[in-house]
């Protein structure tokens, strides 16, 4: 475990913590769709993952209060990357699933942001390539925690 009193450990922190947020951002601007927030896109990729979800577990999963995630369901239903259809169980309730469009979009979106890392991955060398490869499951652990 990090021992934030201790100098090697702070270090790291602050360091991932630096290189993640640079790079999220600079991967936040390889997007094919410029109309949709981070935000919107985020929901559409966990529906990609998960399938379909009820608006409270999409606000569960995205950390946003209930209300907000309605307003953003309500956007991405306008734009018809998302169907709303009645819960097979409970009738007060709506699934939120993605279309056909919100996929290929997705897969567009992916496709670019993975040549942009692709672009900066060809700077590396063969030991630091292979570190950031055994390195890719811990920080896809962090990224779900």
């Amino acid at each position: 475990m990090p021992d934030l009193n201790h100098g090697d450990d702070v270090a790291a922190v602050n360091s991932l913590r630096s290189a993640v947020m640079r790079l999220s951002r600079r991967l936040k601007h390889q997007r094919v769709d410029e109309s949709l927030s981070p935000t919107e896109m985020s929901v559409l990729g966990t529906l990609s993952l998960c399938g379909r979800a009820t608006p409270g577990e999409l606000a569960r999963k995205e950390h946003v209060q209930p209300p907000s995630m309605t307003r953003i369901v309500a956007l991405l239903e306008a734009k018809g990357l998302v169907r709303l259809e009645p819960h097979p169980e409970d009738r007060r309730q709506k699934v939120v699933t993605r279309t056909e469009q919100a996929e290929a979009m997705l897969a567009e979106s992916r496709a670019k942001r993975n040549a942009f890392l692709a672009t900066l991955v060809e700077n590396l060398d063969e030991d630091e390539w292979a570190k950031l490869r055994a390195a890719a499951p811990v920080l896809e652990k962090l990224a779900h925690l």
